[in-house]
């Protein structure tokens, strides 16, 4: 994939994949969007941080989530610089053997954040690349307990260095281990939401 400019997140300097000294042409990601489908049926819940215009104000909204209820969530990237926007997730998918989406944050129990007692929900990974390692674009998403905290999604470009994969089915236990800077590769987005189950 290529470099990503991220407002008020992290630079990501993400190489061609063949020749990591060449940079592709910069993409901008200015919105990631949350879908949650309930697995009983209904409504989905979505929310999104958003920065349009690439002005460095987002706007964040508040996750509310129903304790009744588990979630499908699905995770997608716009460029919305662009007209029509540009759907960077198809760019995550394509290249999904060196991308990686992590959940974090003070209310998540899961894969990259090892047991919790103050989690409000729990995630797990629903999709695999080409080599069965997780991705993180669909997940499931089960209710915990009412209550609130952060739910911080993490989008992580793992290109081959010299030629050799970095990304292993392991690195969601490394991020929770030692967060996700101690990953190869670099961050392309990450961003804090707001979440309760009520």
């Amino acid at each position: 994939m290529c470099k990503l400019a991220f407002p008020l997140a992290l630079l990501a300097a993400c190489g061609d994949v063949e020749n990591p000294d060449e940079v592709n042409a910069e993409e901008v990601i200015t919105t990631i969007a949350l879908t949650f489908t309930p697995a009983a049926g209904g409504d989905p819940v979505e929310a999104a941080w958003a920065d349009p215009e690439n002005a460095g104000s987002p706007v964040i909204d508040d996750i509310v989530l129903s304790d009744a209820d588990d979630y499908t969530l699905a995770v997608s990237f716009l460029n919305e610089i662009e007209d029509p926007a540009e759907n960077i997730t198809e760019e995550v998918d394509a290249e999904s053997d060196q991308h990686q989406v992590f959940f974090t944050g003070t209310a998540v129990e899961g894969p990259a954040t090892g047991e919790n007692a103050a989690a409000v929900i729990s995630q797990a990974y629903d999709d695999t690349d080409a080599n069965g390692f997780p991705v993180g674009l669909t997940n499931s998403i089960v209710t915990l307990a009412v209550g609130s905290g952060t739910l911080t999604v993490t989008l992580r470009h793992l290109p081959p260095e010299n030629d050799t994969p970095v990304k292993t089915g392991t690195l969601a236990d490394d991020v929770a281990a030692g967060g996700v800077e101690s990953l190869p590769g670099e961050t392309d987005a990450s961003v804090d939401f707001a979440i309760e189950v009520q």
